[in-house]
């Protein structure tokens, strides 16, 4: 790891990463996260008896859309083409829960590490957001990183 933070210049202003240099490759990463609610309104979702209709089928549009406009809310990142944007959302009746997981492709000069862990997000948020006229105790938890492929290094959590 690299003592230096990449968004700051030589005089410790803030500043895109200049990446024009770097030669295109094709990137991936995977990130998860965790959507926990009461027994009951998981049971409501996965009956599609909700007041907002569709709630799992309407999260992975948002991810979807998220990861598509992650340059627009993270004010450092890159515009990327995205080439696949996959989100697989499961439920776990045991927990009560819901684990999503977004996985983003690219062929180009930085990754995509951002864009997954926002669509990872903003499904979460969609999911709350659409059951919180039902429960309002719903809790959005272990958002992380767990996988990257290309680029200088790879990473996958343990």
């Amino acid at each position: 790891m690299t003592n230096k933070l990449s968004h700051l210049n030589d005089q410790g202003e803030i500043n895109m990463v200049d990446v024009s240099s770097k030669s295109q490759s094709i990137r991936e990463a995977t990130a998860s996260g965790k959507v926990v609610m009461a027994k009951e309104t998981f049971k409501q979702i996965q009956l599609g008896n909700t007041p907002k209709g569709d709630i799992i089928a309407t999260a992975k549009i948002a991810g979807i859309m998220a990861a598509k406009q992650t340059s627009n809310l993270i004010p450092l990142c890159h515009p990327l083409p995205l080439q696949k944007i996959a989100v697989v959302i499961t439920g776990n009746e045991q927990l009560a829960c819901y684990d999503i997981e977004v996985t983003v492709k690219t062929k180009a000069e930085t990754g995509v590490e951002m864009e997954a862990l926002t669509a990872v997000s903003v499904a979460a948020l969609t999911i709350y957001d659409m059951a919180k006229a039902i429960d309002k105790s719903i809790t959005i938890t272990d958002i992380k990183l767990v996988s990257k492929r290309g680029g200088k290094s790879d990473y996958l959590s343990l």
